[in-house]
């Protein structure tokens, strides 16, 4: 199993990014699937998750309406595209598989600051 982040990087309050995630070595058209931040001194924190067929999402609460989670099975691929970033949002993000996560990538460096 490989997970592996990009889109990170460093943006100011108010801004956007996307972030992906390609997966390999499983079928991620049979895996629900994860998002994962922890930000600095932090544990980790469940943010979004999205069923198999991308037809259900679920956001904790702190993100919602902020963050939309989604995939495309024909690329392998997932997606969280975070709107309106804020300074507490500043973390590292994984994706992960499943609601328990049995695998996480590296993770991927999103920073908000002015």
């Amino acid at each position: 199993v490989q997970l592996v982040e990009s889109g990170g990087g460093m943006v100011q309050p108010g801004g956007s990014l996307r972030l992906s995630c390609g997966a390999s070595g499983f079928t991620f058209s049979n895996s629900d699937m994860s998002w994962i931040r922890q930000a600095p001194g932090k544990g980790p924190e469940w943010v979004s998750g999205i069923n198999t067929d991308g037809g259900r999402t679920w956001y904790a609460d702190s993100v919602k309406g902020l963050l939309t989670i989604s995939r495309d099975k024909a690329k392998n691929t997932l997606y969280l595209q975070m709107n309106v970033l804020k300074l507490e949002d500043t973390a590292r993000y994984y994706c992960a598989r499943g609601w328990n996560a049995d695998y996480w990538g590296k993770g991927n460096q999103v920073t908000v600051c002015s």
